[in-house]
């Protein structure tokens, strides 16, 4: 998926619990000053007529939203003291007999706040609901901003946490929106919708107990488990993304409380588990909607995930493989380069073609008009040649500079290694960044207009997109059509835990364009020699089941391969603890025999030389 990097603010969940009344009445009150805070409040010398509650009501958005509140009693159970959204959680030791209502709340400070966990604390302030990211279809945070807080009194136990996991998970995971395509003023059924259940612990401690690792450790710290043991595990432990019907309603984000300066965050991969207790506030973020920060974290148990090998080809097989190399650049780390190589060598055994995506022009994110790559395709060969592989020669097409897509200044683009040993490349003189190449001829004569050619380079349907690469191969006096593929990306679809329901994925209109028109270029492509072998491979950024690859592969011109490996097998990427597929090999009718492999090298370790696995396939034309 072709996404540029982004600063992301950093939001930490605790869990607080609130002071009854009666208590808060006999107890001397100290004034707590809070450092930075903005605008506070006067700080509280008594308890109001407000309970945690009362603020969170039994809709995802307070009742007493824009509205100030005073004197609101809780204990505190967490702090967050880094990131963008400085604060601490409160918590209600006294909850009403509403389950669709939260006794725990966050208090955005805006400065470090000066409270401790166990501190039992009355807070004034505005009641504000926070989108992290409302033109995208986030859900909101309920907090009180701009706080007067007055601690009463310190050491209180904090309350016990709600255990979330198979038990009380609700099978389905979003409830029917309102009118507005909303379900942010839909009152809460947290026994019937998964969504509606996190809601009501929003802010509340929870804990898991020995859960399973799903998506690895990422660069922010960060990674997800399987709450609910029914959602469907994948052959290598994470969970397999089926359907757009019923998101896996038991994936939670862990994050945790400290600093990882003052505490290492467990570095994990797909399968491994968080034994004993995880537990801390319950927190909602833009990048995994529901997440739990973690005060108390389990311990790592290594379930020694290994990287895979696809078999060894036959002499008289033709192999190719796709790989996203994820933004390669001339100035990457030479360890990328020698990682990515030695994946190509040694776990794809070399195939005699890789289409390669996502490869950047000589200077990388450098926006300065600069279009070749021939640096940056030979630093790659020489990196694969130094891993003990082929002496691979290349093809490919420049773009014009800045459209299409991906990293500003990167200039991504698709690319051709072949081994020149084993397939040879049909080179036809008139392919460029703007001309469509075309079919010629019929029967054994069919032929490419231009090799390396463009799919309809010009068509709206790739506007700032990746052009399909298009190429003409030779194998044992055979030949072989292959097209390289990178579709736009879901960058600006609402998430699956979105406020809307259905989310709408906006992207999708876009790729199920582009698959329509490479469906009509491989029916040509047919229609001149029905027994034309072509392979289309790449990222198409989208699942199986997904309007796109159905228009890609409409009339049979093309079956998706994906489809024939065991249920349990089928993800090459893993996104949001969703293992899913968006790496695709697709051939035409002619091509029966083809054995077909995800080789999971990178999508589930928290080490990874891309974010995506590559996939090979073994043809006999």
């Amino acid at each position: 998926m072709t996404t540029a990097s982004a600063p992301r603010p950093r939001r930490a969940l605790l869990r607080a619990a609130l002071i009854p009344a009666s208590l808060a009445a006999s107890l001397v009150l100290v004034p707590l000053p809070v450092a930075n805070a903005a605008a506070a409040t006067p700080a509280p010398t008594e308890a109001g007529p407000l309970r945690i509650h009362d603020v969170q009501g039994g809709t995802r958005i307070s009742p007493q939203a824009g509205k100030p509140v005073t004197g609101v009693p809780g204990i505190v159970t967490g702090v967050r003291a880094y990131g963008s959204s400085k604060g601490f959680w409160i918590q209600d030791p006294n909850p009403d007999a509403d389950p669709a209502t939260s006794e725990g709340v966050f208090v955005f400070t805006g400065g470090n706040p000066t409270v401790k966990a166990g501190d039992s604390v009355l807070v004034s302030g505005k009641v504000t609901e926070y989108y992290p990211n409302f033109g995208g279809g986030s859900q909101s945070i309920t907090e009180i901003t701009a706080p007067g807080i007055t601690v009463l009194s310190a050491g209180n136990p904090l309350p016990a946490p709600v255990t979330v996991d198979t038990r009380n998970i609700p099978g389905t995971y979003a409830p029917p929106a309102a009118a507005d395509g909303s379900i942010d003023a839909v009152a809460l059924d947290p026994e019937k919708y998964a969504l509606d259940f996190y809601e009501s612990l929003e802010g509340m401690l929870v804990q898991v107990k020995d859960v399973r690792v799903i998506q690895a450790t990422d660069k922010y710290n960060e990674l997800w488990v399987a709450a609910d043991k029914q959602d469907q595990r994948s052959k290598r432990g994470g969970v397999l993304y089926e359907s757009y019907r019923e998101p896996n309603v038991g994936r939670l984000m862990i994050q945790q409380q400290a600093p990882v300066g003052q505490q290492p965050f467990p570095v994990a991969n797909v399968g491994d588990e968080l034994t004993g207790t995880t537990a801390g506030p319950l927190d909602y973020n833009n990048f995994g909607g529901y997440t739990l920060v973690a005060g108390t974290m389990g311990a790592l148990k290594d379930n020694h995930l290994q990287r895979e090998v696809t078999a060894q080809p036959a002499d008289r097989e033709l192999t190719l493989a796709t790989y996203n190399v994820e933004n390669l650049a001339p100035g990457n780390p030479d360890a990328k380069f020698a990682e990515l190589a030695q994946g190509v060598v040694t776990n794809l055994r070399s195939p005699d073609i890789v289409a390669l995506e996502e490869i950047q022009d000589d200077n990388g994110a450098t926006n300065d008009g600069t279009v070749d790559a021939s640096r940056t395709v030979a630093k790659f060969v020489a990196a694969i040649r130094a891993a003990g592989g082929p002496a691979y020669d290349w093809r490919s097409v420049d773009p014009q500079d800045g459209k299409d897509g991906g990293e500003p200044g990167g200039n991504i683009r698709q690319v051709f290694l072949f081994n020149p040993q084993r397939v040879s490349f049909t080179d036809i003189p008139g392919g460029d960044a703007t001309t469509a190449v075309g079919v010629t001829g019929t029967g054994a004569s069919t032929a490419l207009t231009a090799s390396p050619g463009r799919i309809e380079p010009n068509d709206e349907a790739w506007t700032t997109s990746r052009k399909p690469l298009v190429g003409q191969f030779s194998f044992r006096g055979k030949k072989v059509f292959v097209i390289a593929n990178h579709f736009n990306s879901k960058g600006g679809d609402q998430g699956i835990d979105s406020r809307f329901q259905q989310p709408t994925r906006g992207s999708e209109v876009q790729r199920i364009k582009q698959a329509t028109i490479e469906q009509a270029f491989v029916a040509k492509l047919l229609a001149a020699d029905k027994e034309a072998r072509v392979v289309s491979l790449g990222d198409f950024n989208d699942y199986q089941f997904s309007p796109a690859l159905a228009a890609l592969t409409k009339d049979g011109v093309l079956r998706d391969l994906v489809n024939q490996l065991p249920e349990t097998e089928q993800y090459s990427y893993v996104y949001q603890g969703n293992s899913q597929v968006l790496d695709h090999i697709l051939v035409s009718p002619e091509v029966g025999y083809a054995k077909y492999d995800v080789v999971h090298i990178n999508a589930e370790f928290a080490q990874q030389a891309s974010d995506h696995d590559p996939q090979v396939v073994r043809i006999k034309p």
